[in-house]
């Protein structure tokens, strides 16, 4: 009896909602960190640093090391770059979720109305 009671009141009164902002999208959404940033050449420093150490921070004694490290940077900076680029040309793709970038360059292009011509 108790199930036939509350589905005969909840068809008789619909939900009461008072929202306490209007129910609208906002015109930008937060600035999030899209992806934890992967450290990237921590063994080519560590080998720097290392030989930085044994000669007691003597640059031209550890060429070698450096110009290994500067590579890698180089290496890794390229590629984020090229995955930018690449993401850049998918921005309108939706087979992954919306960024916060994304997000907001959608509502600058598409934003609310707020008052009536």
């Amino acid at each position: 009896m108790d199930g036939l009671y509350s589905s005969w009141r909840q068809k008789k009164r619909p939900p009461l909602l008072r929202p306490t902002r209007p129910l609208v999208l906002a015109n930008k959404v937060a600035n999030r960190r899209e992806q934890p940033g992967e450290a990237t050449c921590i063994t080519e420093m560590s080998v720097m640093m290392a030989c930085w150490k044994q000669n007691d921070f003597n640059s031209s004694a550890c060429a070698e090391e450096i110009r290994m490290f500067h590579d890698c940077v180089a290496k890794a900076e390229k590629e984020r770059r090229e995955q930018a680029e690449k993401a850049e040309e998918d921005t309108w793709g939706l087979r992954e979720n919306l960024t916060s970038s994304k997000a907001n360059k959608l509502l600058r292009r598409f934003p609310n109305i707020t008052r009536y011509v």
